[in-house]
């Protein structure tokens, strides 16, 4: 594991406490759906339970991203663990007054996933105010690791302890977990909102706080604006779309364990075989990523990994024996732990901080409804052409979209890390994008401004285009080639050229 970021108090008390949530914190996963099912009998029921939790985790995160781009992030995050805290406390009321009311479920269910959604979108937005852009590759493979670690040691350690503390004690055990990391996130310094000018796409400079004075439905579409502005943006979100949507037969597993596989109706060893392979190589990947999270060539590494996210599930389509299919799963779990975490690594860095709460929303829609959308084409497919012919063509189709992407955009292909080693500062990949369409400041006709999205005769929007640095990091710098002076400097030779006056050294 390339454990740099742990050397970050901030992130290590974050990352600390987020091991003690991903495990202690996901009972009520498997606690609410077991409860559900025991009060109604009907898995109908089950199903609308998730439902409703994705949809108020959509929302939640749209509305929360917006929120962390105009408050303090870290309040934010307060309040969101909180409430997830509260909600816990509730699920324990109600298990502990046997009140076996459907209803009052449903409405928690709602409930944590609000606070879910929000605190996604807050962390997301967080985390590269806390760690340094040249380390977010690391950051996002160690809370990867944690994650997909939780998602299968909490639900085992859930299943044993319900015969043994019961429901409501579970729901309890959840909610120490959740103070823990609340008051990992209380002893963070004042994530305020980013000081400089917002610049939405062909508007007029609004500063960051007359944005929060907007409606919640412009800040969101300013978000959208910025997203769709951004072709590497759009070109990562498409990749991480054809990778879930086409190439996830998470749907297909009971009818291939059952007709191909030999196994028993209604789940057997086959089943249990395919559901663990893809995490048990997500797991053992993340073991050992610090091997890739310190390489630079972050758009190459992301792309082979979907490319090679598609080829596994073609061969697992094409598997003829059960021991094929785990290990093709075991190597696709493995590719794409390295797929999430560079697609997180790139949209934290190539985001403008002031914007980064609400592209962080729009990310965690993405991922978070791309595998129901692969759930359904693929049940069709199943049911149409069996689940080896879906299966395969998914991964085919995961191949053939990926390769069309990177020849659209081969900016994400050609995608660097940036090399700086102070967080808050606008990346350097939106600068590589906007030299590959400008020429360089020493090369522009007399009387051109460089940035060719604004007027030449405005400097201070120049400047806020140019760097936006947090409080955090007053020093922090600014790499463009060989030239590594203090973003100040560089701002200030870039204004000068602007107005005419003699350049700084």
């Amino acid at each position: 594991m390339d454990r740099r970021p742990l050397a970050i108090p901030a992130y290590r008390r974050l990352w600390i406490a987020s091991v003690i949530a991903a495990v202690g914190g996901s009972f009520s996963g498997l606690a609410v759906p077991t409860q559900l099912f025991a009060v109604t009998g009907s898995s109908a029921t089950v199903g609308a339970s998730a439902a409703v939790s994705l949809v108020a985790l959509v929302l939640s995160a749209l509305w929360g991203g917006a929120l962390a781009d105009t408050v303090d992030r870290r309040r934010l995050l307060l309040l969101a663990d909180g409430s997830l805290a509260v909600t816990y406390v509730g699920l324990w009321a109600q298990a502990a007054l046997d009140l076996r009311s459907a209803p009052v479920l449903m409405a928690l269910v709602a409930c944590q996933g609000l606070s879910y959604g929000a605190i996604m979108a807050g962390m997301g937005a967080a985390v590269p105010r806390v760690v340094p852009a040249d380390l977010l590759a690391a950051a996002n493979g160690l809370s990867s690791l944690v994650r997909y670690t939780g998602s299968i040691v909490g639900p085992l350690l859930a299943g044993v302890l319900i015969p043994v503390v019961g429901l409501g004690r579970l729901y309890l055990l959840d909610t120490l977990a959740l103070l823990v990391v609340a008051w990992s996130v209380f002893r963070l310094p004042p994530l305020p909102p980013p000081a400089p000018t917002v610049v939405p796409p062909g508007d007029a400079p609004v500063h960051a706080s007359a944005v929060g004075r907007r409606p919640v439905a412009r800040q969101l579409l300013d978000g959208f604006d910025y997203l769709f502005s951004r072709r590497l943006l759009v070109a990562l979100i498409g990749v991480d779309l054809a990778a879930m949507v086409f190439g996830a037969p998470w749907a297909l597993y009971p009818e291939l364990a059952q007709r191909e596989f030999g196994g028993a109706a209604g789940g057997g060893f086959q089943l249990g075989v395919l559901y663990a392979s893809y995490p048990a190589g997500v797991f053992a990947v993340g073991l050992v990523s610090g091997g890739f999270t310190r390489a630079r060539r972050h758009g190459v590494l992301l792309a082979s990994a979907a490319v090679a996210w598609g080829v596994t599930v073609v061969l697992l389509g094409l598997a003829p024996r059960l021991w094929l299919a785990a290990v093709t799963l075991l190597a696709g779990g493995g590719a794409n732990f390295v797929l999430s975490t560079f697609r997180r690594a790139i949209s934290q860095a190539h985001t403008d901080d002031a914007l980064r709460g609400r592209i962080e929303g729009a990310m965690v829609v993405v991922t978070m409804g791309g595998p129901q959308l692969a759930n359904v084409l693929h049940g069709v497919a199943g049911a149409a052409w069996g689940p080896r012919w879906a299966i395969s063509v998914g991964g085919v189709l995961t191949i053939v979209a990926v390769a069309g992407i990177l020849r659209t955009v081969p900016q994400l292909w050609r995608y660097d890390a940036p090399q700086r080693s102070g967080p808050g500062v606008a990346d350097a990949a939106r600068r590589q994008e906007s030299a590959e369409r400008h020429p360089g400041p020493d090369d522009d006709p007399p009387g051109r401004s460089r940035d060719r999205t604004s007027g030449p005769g405005d400097p201070v929007r120049q400047y806020s285009l140019l760097v936006q640095t947090s409080p955090e990091a007053p020093t922090s710098v600014v790499s463009r080639g060989p030239d590594r002076r203090p973003a100040v400097a560089l701002a200030a030779d870039q204004v000068a050229r602007l107005c005419r006056l003699p350049r700084a050294r």
